[in-house]
């Protein structure tokens, strides 16, 4: 561990956020959690804004600085904290899994987080309906884009190999806002296998919504 204790500014719906808890939780370290309520603007205002230049969770407090954006922070915490290692250490495997994790982290969730389901309620007067069918209609094309690119490979227990990676700290998070809004994931079998394998785990289960200190129903 560097330094001090390293603080988690986020969450608990943030599926951003969940992917850094993952990956904290499966290198076995430990943060102190700081709630952050994006549904009510917590992040436009106050400490935290001050802070946070992008004012976007999650925002990992380490070592005396800020670091922001999911992918960015993993990745940071695979170097400092090697193992497990969450990126294959053959430079092919390792842009295999940096692509999958960027089917979700860049063409799923840019398209379906809050801010933009907010805009197309509040400023584009779209209707629950309408919401709700942009969202699965993107997070079904994304998974299906994640679902050929496994079968293009040597099935695995995970989404890659035979232990988590980073495209499974993606994957799960992705998964579960996916069941709120009644997605279909149905005809995806590896990617559901992949899904369904990390959720033994209890790093994964641990960091799941539901586990959160600031959790609501």
């Amino acid at each position: 561990m560097l330094g001090r204790m390293m603080k988690l500014h986020n969450y608990f719906r943030s599926s951003a956020s969940f992917r850094v808890r993952i990956a904290l939780n499966l290198k076995g370290l430990d943060y102190d959690y700081i709630p952050v309520h994006i549904a009510k603007g917590e992040h436009h205002t106050g400490p935290f804004a001050e802070i946070s230049p992008d004012r976007l969770v999650p925002l990992l407090e380490t070592d005396g600085d800020q670091l922001s954006q999911s992918m960015a922070i993993i990745e940071y915490l695979d170097e400092v904290h090697p193992e497990p290692a969450l990126l294959p250490s053959d430079p092919l495997a390792r842009a295999h899994v940096r692509a999958l994790a960027q089917t979700i982290a860049c063409e799923i969730h840019p398209l379906n987080n809050l801010r933009v389901l907010k805009y197309l309620v509040r400023d584009l007067k779209q209707d629950e309906d309408a919401k709700n069918a942009w969202y699965r209609h993107w997070v079904r094309e994304g998974l299906e884009a994640f679902e050929r690119q496994l079968v293009r490979h040597p099935a695995s227990i995970y989404s890659w190999g035979s232990t988590p990676t980073l495209a499974d700290c993606c994957l799960v998070p992705q998964i579960f806002n996916g069941q709120r809004f009644n997605c279909d994931f149905a005809g995806l079998p590896r990617t559901m296998a992949a899904f369904e394998a990390c959720m033994q785990l209890e790093a994964f289960q641990k960091a799941q919504p539901s586990r959160c200190p600031d959790a609501e129903a």
